[in-house]
């Protein structure tokens, strides 16, 4: 039976056994009969054969194959004898995924297809990002890893420990890809607002490499999620029989340093110089140093610290579209001090220098607030970052007196600390400005400082709202609805990744992520701050993505920092010639006869 089309044009499909006409979750592409292989393009070449092909993720097309592709790879048998659109498997893999009620086996289900067929969990995933992005990253993420040992089926990534210092170049060797463009790295010690999950820190990079490719179509096949698993100082997972990484505490100092010189060293004697390292949820202590250490000397960034501080600073460029004043004009005061604030608050200063005002006076809008109050001139055991912000003020303990004495434009959140923004906050927020700005940037949901209901109802409609994860739309008892807008740090690091890897940057500035803060913005429409939303709904963030490719790749021509030449005249489509398709491939072998005459068999 084919399709019937519905009045908005959407094509509708048949479920056996239901008096029920289903979406297609998007329109069709051009595709071939069965195999979604777009009609006359050339096969896949692959010299797998048989059961290899259905267990190979990247050559599986499930009951896709047509019978032509499972005779020549010889894997008729081996498949129902039925043959399938990718527009019906994805209309499958909805049915089992809303069977789910809870978002951790929603997540397992992904992941399983992610093991199984991965174009086809691609196509899943994009064809309703802003649906499935929660599930699979944040806050859905954070539970997973805390469940990983678990939910753990086959591998997805490398696990280097501490007891392979020395080896680390042979156990590149083991993971199959050799075409590696970007690493997703973590050590697991300062999860999400989790904490100190060790070995179960592998989920992040898994999914965080997930969105590389979601959202920014970087091949999946180049990507490779790593975890150094040097031990872990949770008790709770030392005592746990089932826990699956390395049972003693954590490895600190020099050893720990060898470690990271000879893993970095290792993936550019291999990968070359231009393969893009993201370090992700190291502790403070490490984060900083290692960004410092590095940066200069490989292709690498620190999400937590630069993704987090564009992603910012892209939401406040939008709220000044709604203040409708200069970023010079505000006054900052943060929750927390760490690798989050640290970063956002420099991009401010980067931002506001660019607007013309000095360095010292830029640093003089910005108040932080850490577990012992806020930071000012004359306290003991100030590290570095944390020095360079601190103000001439006399002590004070509590965010509520900082708020009341200083009196900030806009409060970041980045501490973890649940209603850290208390009522009382929010309603001086209120009382000092007319359009305050509230940002409860922490992560999994229930460690954000504020929910956005507890800020539009206690600034009467007034607060300009960003949070870290999701939040419902909220309607005021005057009938204004607003949708908060979520400041998450996808819209950064696909974009940047696809970027930097399209050209080849050697070295990753701040500048191109101010860059991309301001490409960000620029998607924010009017109708969108009339909402309430900072940043361009999820669902357009393949676009936002390759706008910012387009812009860094522009960038790094402009000023010398690209590695691969000539410069390509037409950027947009030298970027979009990279971008990983989820359309099937065919394998049909391409299948012709020469003249009888010259295929005649000579005899004796």
């Amino acid at each position: 039976m084919m399709p019937l089309c519905n009045q908005a044009g959407r094509r509708l499909l048949p479920v056996a056994g239901a008096r029920q006409w289903l979406p297609l979750l998007s329109p069709p592409l051009s595709r071939g009969c069965h195999s979604g292989a777009p009609r006359g393009a050339p096969a896949k070449a692959t010299k797998k054969r048989g059961y290899d092909i259905t267990r190979n993720p990247h050559l599986n097309k499930g009951m896709a194959f047509t019978l032509e592709e499972r005779l020549q790879l010889g894997i008729h048998g081996l498949l129902p004898p039925c043959f399938l659109g990718q527009d019906v498997q994805v209309l499958r893999v909805m049915k089992s995924y809303e069977t789910k009620s809870s978002d951790l086996d929603k997540y397992i289900i992904l992941m399983t297809l992610q093991d199984r067929n991965e174009k086809l969990f691609y196509r899943v995933l994009t064809s309703d990002i802003e649906r499935f992005m929660p599930i699979v990253y944040t806050p859905t993420v954070g539970l997973a890893c805390q469940q990983y040992g678990l939910a753990f089926r086959r591998p997805r990534g490398l696990f280097i420990t501490i007891h392979d210092k020395g080896h680390i170049a042979t156990m590149l060797n083991s993971w199959p890809e050799e075409d590696i463009k970007a690493i997703v790295v973590t050590d697991g010690e300062r999860i999400l607002g989790l904490g100190d999950l060790g070995g179960y820190g592998m989920g992040i990079p898994v999914g965080k490499l997930a969105l590389y490719t979601a959202c920014g179509g970087v091949h999946p096949q180049q990507c490779l999620p790593v975890l150094l698993d040097v031990g872990t100082d949770n008790e709770a997972l030392l005592n746990d029989p089932l826990y699956i990484g390395l049972k003693h505490k954590r490895v600190r100092g020099k050893q720990y340093d060898e470690l990271i010189d000879e893993f970095m060293q290792a993936v550019t004697n291999k990968y070359g110089m231009n393969c893009l390292i993201q370090f992700e949820d190291f502790a403070n202590a490490n984060a900083f140093r290692l960004l410092n250490k590095y940066r200069n000397r490989y292709c690498t960034f620190n999400d937590d610290i630069q993704g987090t501080a564009s992603v910012a600073v892209a939401g406040i460029f939008a709220a000044l579209r709604i203040t409708k004043n200069k970023l010079s004009d505000h006054k900052f005061v943060f929750q927390g001090a760490g690798e989050a604030a640290m970063g956002i608050a420099q991009l401010i200063v980067m931002a506001m220098a660019k607007e013309g005002i000095s360095r010292a006076d830029a640093i003089s809008k910005i108040w932080m607030v850490d577990s012992k109050g806020l930071i000012v001139k004359g306290r003991s055991h100030l590290n570095h970052e944390k020095e360079m912000f601190a103000q001439d003020h006399p002590e004070m303990r509590t965010l509520e007196e900082v708020v009341q004495r200083v009196k900030p434009t806009a409060i970041i959140g980045v501490a973890a600390i649940a209603g850290a923004f208390t009522e009382k906050i929010l309603k001086d927020m209120a009382a000092f400005n007319d359009r305050p700005i509230v940002f409860a940037l922490s992560n999994p949901t229930s460690k954000a400082e504020c929910t956005a209901e507890q800020c539009y109802h206690l600034t009467e409609g007034r607060g300009i709202f960003a949070s870290g994860s999701p939040f419902p739309k909220v309607t005021l008892a005057s009938g204004q609805t607003f949708f908060p807008g979520q400041g998450n740090n996808a819209y950064v690091f696909p974009g940047v990744a696809l970027g930097v890897i399209a050209c080849g940057v050697r070295h990753i500035s701040d500048d191109i992520f101010l860059t991309t803060a301001e490409s960000i913005a620029e998607e924010v429409t009017e109708e969108h701050l009339a909402e309430g939303r900072l940043y361009p709904p999820l669902s357009t963030i393949r676009e936002v993505s390759f706008k910012i490719a387009v812009k860094i790749v522009d960038y790094a021509y402009k000023n010398n920092l690209a590695s691969w030449y000539p410069e390509p005249e037409d950027k947009e489509a030298f970027v979009r010639a990279l971008i990983y398709s989820t359309n099937y491939e065919s394998f049909a072998i391409d299948n012709y006869r020469w003249p009888q005459a010259a295929m005649h068999i000579q005899d004796v």
